[in-house]
């Protein structure tokens, strides 16, 4: 367990001492190398943790020879398929394709986290459930969500372009992902039926290609089968509460049009999700969907010192406030979730496997 509080003590102590600023936004500073290099090390190098652990040794077993042809027939994702096969092909095992998982994942996370005036902050608040749970757990949506991190930073550098290109790769590794391709549609302020044009283009080739074949599947397994995933309630309110304080307090962000218009459609959605948690036979589903929007708590919790200072609320309390609530929810977690054992304790693989 010790490791999972290094990993959050480390940004904890940086985000204390941090300004806000723009100036990350260019190159990789020492600093940041070496945070993503930790990263890659704790996440990729972990061994026998995560609740999926065995599963993927399972596919691990199952995919190594097989074709893109094959991962296509047979409704595996692609991009996660041919990495597995390049990793037996050099003989790497389940550790390479982790360590490289790994890699892509701690990219999205930080190159987005660098994109906010508080980057510290930001990757604090992703690492008690974003870092720990989803990129040590499930490891094809880690991918996946760090690859959309990456889109959600070209869109608001108005590369639609750019943002359909990561959400596309994405879906390589998650299928799921594709549900994001329109929010490319909804936060473009301009060229607007092109844009609608071309991404509806781009989202029913990707559904064609990806998913066509797997839906069936997957209401199958998630909505017929009435799946349910303990602490649902919990992990979808974790991203409402931020969308809420977003959208009652986002005249105080200071953000371009486009900034402001993504993120109001995409807290709307974290809301939405509360309901369809209500409606829908299958929490997992919701719970698994909910996922994508964890960037909300990162972006909203890393800007609110400061737009809260500017209705004369203490900054540095705001990020104690941050710090201590990010904290709670890691001991929360470790301590006391149904599946923590799978993660407690932490297991390193030069040290558990020789």
């Amino acid at each position: 367990m010790l490791a999972y509080w290094f990993l959050f003590l480390v940004p904890a102590f940086a985000a204390l001492s941090e300004k806000p600023s723009s100036l990350l936004r260019g190159r990789f500073a020492i600093s940041w190398l070496l945070i993503w290099s930790l990263l890659t090390i704790l996440i990729g190098l972990r061994y026998q943790v995560g609740g999926d652990w065995y599963n993927y040794l399972r596919r691990f077993s199952s995919m190594q020879y097989m074709t893109l042809s094959q991962f296509l027939q047979y409704g595996i994702d692609p991009g996660y398929g041919l990495l597995n096969s390049f990793a037996a092909e050099l003989n790497w095992g389940i550790i390479g394709v982790n360590v490289v998982s790994a890699v892509l994942f701690s990219l999205g996370l930080l190159t987005f986290c660098r994109q906010q005036p508080r980057p510290w902050l930001a990757l604090l608040v992703a690492i008690p459930y974003l870092v720990i749970v989803v990129g040590m757990g499930y490891t094809r949506q880690g991918v996946a969500i760090g690859l959309a991190m990456l889109g959600f930073v070209a869109l608001a550098r108005r590369s639609n372009i750019g943002f359909v290109f990561w959400i596309i790769l994405a879906a390589t590794f998650h299928k799921s992902a594709v549900v994001l391709l329109p929010i490319a549609i909804l936060a473009t302020t301009e060229k607007k039926i092109w844009t609608a044009f071309w991404v509806t283009v781009a989202f029913a080739a990707t559904y064609i290609l990806l998913l066509q074949d797997s839906v069936d599947r997957l209401i199958t397994s998630y909505v017929e089968a009435e799946l349910q995933s303990q602490g649902a309630i919990f992990r979808i309110a974790m991203n409402a509460l931020p969308a809420i304080l977003f959208l009652a307090l986002r005249d105080s962000f200071e953000l371009e049009p486009l900034e402001r218009r993504l993120w109001s459609w995409l807290s709307l959605f974290a809301l939405g999700l509360v309901i369809l948690l209500v409606v829908s036979p299958s929490s997992t589903a919701v719970d698994r969907m909910a996922l994508y929007f964890i960037p909300i708590q990162l972006f909203v919790l890393s800007r609110l010192p400061d737009a809260l200072a500017r209705k004369n609320i203490s900054g540095s309390a705001v990020v104690f406030g941050v710090i201590a609530y990010s904290a709670s929810v890691q001991f929360v977690w470790l301590n006391f979730a149904t599946h923590a054992y799978a993660w407690v304790p932490y297991n390193f693989y030069p040290l558990q496997a020789l």
